[in-house]
């Protein structure tokens, strides 16, 4: 198994990825492509010291963006949804 800061490269912050952690104790992070859940739920509760309860992954393909020279394409990634215990939180700032 790989080290948890090579797993879980940043946490997702957007409108509903903070609606999600405020409402359902659900937080969002990309992580490495090659990641499997039981690896992610590791790393998430090694890294930020909390029980995690359910890992829901997704792979995101990568936007295609148009550039001065044609078209360019952002790479695919992968987000992790992880839930928490009741009663426990991650302080992302």
């Amino acid at each position: 198994m790989r080290d948890a800061i090579h797993i879980v490269k940043r946490p997702i912050v957007t409108e509903k990825a903070n609606w999600e952690s405020s409402e359902r104790n659900r937080y969002s992070f990309e992580v490495a492509r090659e990641a499997r859940k039981p690896e992610i739920k590791a790393a998430i509760e090694e890294l930020y010291d909390v029980k995690v309860v359910r890992v829901a992954t997704q792979l995101r393909k990568g936007e295609v963006r148009r550039t001065r020279y044609g078209y360019a394409k952002r790479p695919d990634w992968k987000r992790a949804t992880v839930q928490l215990e009741e009663g426990q939180r991650i302080e992302l700032f």
